[in-house]
């Protein structure tokens, strides 16, 4: 296999090209096209995973296609680039939560879940709104599989349980779907079982080394880093793109029930519907059924049920080196899952780097697909291949800029970032201060009335609302960059024993036009810590710190930094009756910001 691992100056790349090679070709640290992507073997088959989700006294089984070079029927063996998803058989279509309901109270006032009529729609780049089922069409990654095959890869593609043709219950981020992934990685390296698809004969991985990576976008990159948190030997890299680390952080938020961005009232429950496209639709339903009463769309606390599908805790088991990918206007899937996984991971010792750019949820092959794709090719190479490219000395961080230019930086957050921190002054109703200076005098306390019917951007840009607080920076001398999770540190007390807390910052232009940076949320129940729900006492004030979504953003000179405070957020939480009135005091509430040159740079740039 060494013989095979030919590296050649970059001055004979145009000949490699072209080249009928057996093995695999490196210039300058990459795999080069010397395999036809035409000249190839397919194989279907079904690999046999150690759970029995669906409950029917058998193992669940995961259907499998192979795409490998033709070389490996005359002994090459090769690496696998192995992408699983419950998005190849299509999905259904499903009605979403209606969010229009009360908040839970504890003492048993709260509401009761329904249904609305609002179908669950098809995402960009991952749910197909095509044929559904089993019978919905070969499994094919036209991006990708080519570019793989004609540098000495397989690619192997799998439908998580309860998709497609293979068995099992979808769960949406449970661990039997952890495990049918992770089976694929086993019976790559020889320690499970798979049969043909057709003879049903027993087929064996005879012609991979068994060094995989996985990657994908959404789902598809959220399933790596489940299959990564369980450790598992011969899985080597893992390219993560806007994917999940933890599924309570994609539907939850401190307790509130807090939407993707776009799919407002989708939940654990309404996913498993929609990629439930196994034949036999009936098996399954129990399963969705304790998925939707264990969610808990009614405190929204954390529990086991959550912990399950938490990865981040278990990030002291990934094996894999992890490039993980992330838009920084990804409301789908939001930047703090991205985050929490990186640090975790860095934390950890685990080789990581990530890229940042500007669009939202999608795959940067679409954005700048030349250095992306040499990008993974070195990754690949040197995780899967062993060649000595140095990508892993390279620098961490990769980010695109809002002139959409791109700049490597040594990691993320930005080096020489630190807390810096402003303070709102009075006049939140129409447009209130924010000071690097502590509030002096008198206790300055203001007040806002819920009424989630109200665009977040409506109030943002109304000149007084009775329904938000705003506070403002005067224009910045110089630009300032955030580079991190900002937070704020709210004193606050309510009129009533529920309500959201929604908190914004926003870069307002010299023209008065705005932008929101970012958007942060909480249950006021949940204020000491996630999985415990705490009634809210009327009129007593609480200390209650507001997570915002990471970012990484340049506020301009000549830009003003606002924030602004309001309770229920249209777009993402649960939407009670107008109404709750949320009360601030001042002088004890802080915005805290990650910002490169920390309170020296702050206080440069607004005083």
């Amino acid at each position: 296999m060494v013989a095979a691992l030919v590296s050649l100056p970059l001055t004979l790349a145009p000949v490699i090209a072209h080249a009928a090679a057996e093995g695999p070709v490196f210039v300058d640290g990459e795999a080069q096209p010397v395999f036809d992507p035409a000249d190839v073997v397919r194989e279907s088959l079904y690999v046999r995973a150690p759970v029995d989700s669906d409950r029917d006294g058998k193992p669940d089984e995961v259907y499998t296609e192979v795409v490998r070079p033709k070389a490996t029927d005359r002994g090459l063996k090769v690496p696998v680039v192995y992408m699983n998803s419950p998005y190849f058989s299509g999905g259904n279509d499903v009605a979403n939560h209606d969010v229009d309901v009360e908040l839970y109270v504890p003492d048993g006032r709260g509401h009761y879940d329904r249904r609305d009529g609002t179908a669950l729609t098809a995402q960009a780049d991952e749910r197909i709104a095509a044929a559904v089922g089993p019978n919905a069409g070969p499994i094919t990654s036209a991006r990708y599989e080519g570019y793989f095959i004609a540098r000495g890869f397989a690619v192997v593609y799998a439908e998580s349980l309860g998709t497609g043709k293979s068995t099992g219950c979808p769960t949406s981020g449970g661990r039997n779907e952890t495990i049918g992934a992770k089976s694929v990685v086993d019976w790559l390296n020889g320690r499970a079982t798979a049969r043909d698809a057709t003879t049903s004969a027993p087929v064996k991985a005879a012609w991979t080394t068994g060094k995989t990576a996985m990657m994908g976008v959404s789902y598809n990159g959220t399933l790596p880093n489940a299959v990564a948190s369980t450790g598992v030997r011969g899985l080597e890299a893992i390219v993560p793109i806007a994917a999940i680390s933890s599924w309570y952080d994609y539907y939850r938020a401190d307790g509130a029930v807090v939407a993707p961005g776009t799919y407002q009232g989708e939940d654990l429950d309404v996913l498993a519907e929609y990629v439930y496209t196994r034949a036999d639709q009936e098996i399954c339903k129990p399963v969705i059924a304790g998925i939707a009463a264990e969610q808990d769309r009614v405190t929204g606390d954390y529990s086991a049920f959550w912990d399950e599908r938490n990865y981040v805790k278990d990030a002291d088991k990934v094996r894999a080196a992890v490039l993980a990918v992330h838009g920084l206007n990804d409301w789908n899937v939001k930047g703090k899952n991205v985050v929490q996984w990186y640090e975790a991971l860095r934390r950890n010792g685990v080789e990581h780097k990530i890229w940042w750019h500007q669009s939202g949820h999608t795959d940067p092959d679409t954005l700048r697909s030349v250095e992306w794709r040499r990008t993974l090719n070195r990754w690949f190479s040197h995780y899967l291949y062993g060649v000595a490219n140095g990508v892993e000395r390279e620098p961490k961080a990769t980010i695109q800029r809002e002139d959409k230019t791109w700049v490597d930086e040594a990691d993320w957050p930005a080096p020489g970032t630190s807390e810096a921190s402003l303070r709102p002054t009075a006049g939140g109703a129409s447009k209130g201060g924010l000071s690097t200076r502590p509030l002096t005098g008198k206790p300055v306390v203001e007040g806002l009335r819920d009424d989630a019917s109200i665009l977040a951007e409506t109030l943002v840009d109304a000149a007084a609302s009775p329904n938000r607080l705003s506070y403002a920076t005067r224009p910045t001398t110089t630009s300032l960059r955030l580079s991190g999770t900002p937070k704020v540190d709210l004193s606050v007390s309510f009129d009533r024993p529920a309500a959201n807390v929604t908190a914004l910052l926003v870069d307002r232009f010299p023209d008065g036009t705005s932008k929101i940076v970012t958007r942060g949320w909480t249950d006021p129940q949940n204020r000491s810590r996630p999985d415990r729900t705490k009634a809210v006492e009327p009129g007593e004030r609480y200390r209650i710190e507001v997570g915002f979504e990471p970012k990484d953003y340049v506020f301009a000179a000549g830009h003003s930094l606002e924030f602004v405070v309001l309770s229920s957020d249209h777009d993402y939480t649960l939407r009670p009756q107008p109404g709750a009135g949320l009360f601030v005091d001042l002088g004890r509430t802080t915005l805290d910001l990650p910002v490169v040159g920390g309170q020296a740079a702050l206080r440069r740039a607004v005083g």
